[in-house]
């Protein structure tokens, strides 16, 4: 209970701690407020694009736009008529590439944290500088690499691209996961004779795991949306969820009310992968934030 302050009534104390708590309230409540207004008009788009999916494309392509509308499932039916085998390549690609990642990662993250090898700072430091250089800069590189390994329009091109291009930012987040595993746990570990294979599967591992699944879920995102390798190093064969999209803008006649359903089939994937591992993920993303 608060004290009242010498010399001071009652009732004033009252009502100035009265005001005091009003304008804590208000200030919450404008603070929810508006991050309820950022956060609506973020999603708007997305709705936007939703929405017209249902539309017929006379109804879609309409200024201002018709809001009152008979919904049709019919650019859904031409979407999974013709997105077989890209959204196929993707996931392939997506799953692949991710996996990929963690393996790597993780015993590279290892390296530099629990156990840091001499010039570790310089490693680090060229990991992320590898993320400076465009793609565009070096896609011819790449293209004559793949076309003298055999490679191009495969998949197996995108799933080691798509982890070189995902990898640096896997380490640097588990490394920083890693970093929060209690010291004591390493080593009363070690002085109960755990090896390194035995110290990362049973003590490391359990610890991070929630950041392991948050930065699986950036590179399935990453990898996911990623367009520029595969528009210029796959044709038909390894033809990814993002290259469906371009393919459905025609050259002439509309396409609206198809490109966003096309659009909104592309996203479910993520969404429903996101949805399943929200828990962990914001989990992973706060690990470190509160000591």
């Amino acid at each position: 209970m608060t004290a009242i302050p010498a010399g001071e009534a009652p009732q004033a104390f009252g009502e100035r701690r009265a005001r005091r708590r009003a304008r804590e309230i208000s200030g919450q409540a404008g603070w929810t407020v508006l991050g309820w207004a950022v956060g609506i008009a973020f999603f708007l788009p997305v709705l936007w694009m939703v929405i017209t999916a249902f539309k017929p494309e006379s109804a879609a392509e309409t200024w201002p736009p018709k809001f009152a509308f008979s919904p049709t499932l019919t650019e859904f039916r031409l979407v999974f008529s013709g997105m077989g085998p890209f959204i196929e390549h993707s996931a392939i690609a997506t799953a692949g590439s991710t996996v990929l990642v963690l393996v790597l990662a993780l015993p590279a993250a290892y390296a530099l944290s629990i156990h840091p090898v001499k010039g570790w700072r310089d490693s680090l430091f060229f990991f992320i500088s590898t993320k400076m250089l465009p793609v565009v800069a070096a896609i011819g590189p790449l293209y004559v690499i793949a076309l003298k390994a055999h490679l191009l329009d495969s998949i197996w091109l995108l799933i080691i691209l798509y982890a070189a291009m995902n990898l640096p930012l896997a380490i640097w987040m588990i490394r920083s996961f890693m970093l929060e595993v209690p010291g004591e746990m390493l080593e009363a570990a070690r002085l109960d004779g755990a090896g390194r294979i035995r110290e990362i599967t049973e003590v490391i591992m359990p610890v991070v795991t929630p950041g392991l699944v948050s930065t699986a879920l950036i590179c399935v995102i990453f990898a996911w949306n990623e367009l520029f390798l595969a528009l210029n190093l796959t044709v038909t064969n390894a033809a990814t969820m993002p290259m469906f999209l371009i393919s459905s803008v025609p050259q002439e006649g509309l396409y609206i009310a198809h490109l966003s359903a096309a659009a909104t089939v592309a996203s479910v994937p993520v969404i429903i992968v996101g949805w399943i591992a929200q828990r962990s993920l914001v989990r992973g993303l706060s690990m470190g934030a509160i000591k």
